[in-house]
C-alpha cells in the first residue's frame, strides 16, 4: 500500500473520530505556498490545527514521534497564515496530532493527543 492511500484512509478516519469527538471539520487537506495541514477544526472556540500522522504498526515507535521540531515549525507557519487569511484573530489556536494504526483497509487504533505541541515564538518570527 502506497504512503499516499495509507494517509488519506488515516486522514478520513481521522476526521470521522475528529468529529465523533465534539469537534467541527473546518477544512481538510488545507495547501498554501508554505505546505499543507491535514484537519483545520473548531473544538468549541478553539481552531484546532490536526496532522494527521498513519502507520501500518508502531513497530518502529508511535506515528506522532514523526512531528518533529522541523514539522512543528512548518505547521505554525501554515497556521499562522491561515489566522491572519481568515482573521481569526479573536480564537484560540491549538496543535493536535491524531495517530492512526491501520491494517490494510481495517482502523487498529486511533489516539488523539491534545495540545501536542505549543507555539511560543521559538519558532523565529
Amino acid at each position: 500500500m502506497n504512503n499516499k492511500f495509507l494517509g488519506g484512509i488515516g486522514e478520513k478516519a481521522a476526521a470521522e473520530y475528529l468529529e465523533s469527538q465534539g469537534y467541527r471539520i473546518i477544512e481538510r487537506n488545507y495547501k498554501c505556498k508554505l505546505g499543507e495541514i491535514d484537519i483545520i477544526a473548531a473544538d468549541k472556540d478553539t481552531v484546532v490545527f490536526v496532522e494527521v500522522k498513519t502507520r501500518s504498526s508502531n513497530t518502529f515507535g508511535q506515528p506522532g514521534e514523526a512531528v518533529n521540531y522541523h514539522k512543528q515549525k512548518k505547521i505554525v507557519r501554515i497556521a499562522l497564515s491561515y489566522i491572519s487569511n481568515k482573521k481569526l484573530f479573536n480564537w484560540m489556536s491549538r496543535f493536535d496530532v491524531v495517530e492512526v494504526i491501520t491494517d490494510n483497509d481495517r482502523i487498529i487504533d486511533i489516539n488523539l493527543i491534545r495540545d501536542a505541541f505549543q507555539y511560543t515564538g521559538k519558532y523565529g518570527y
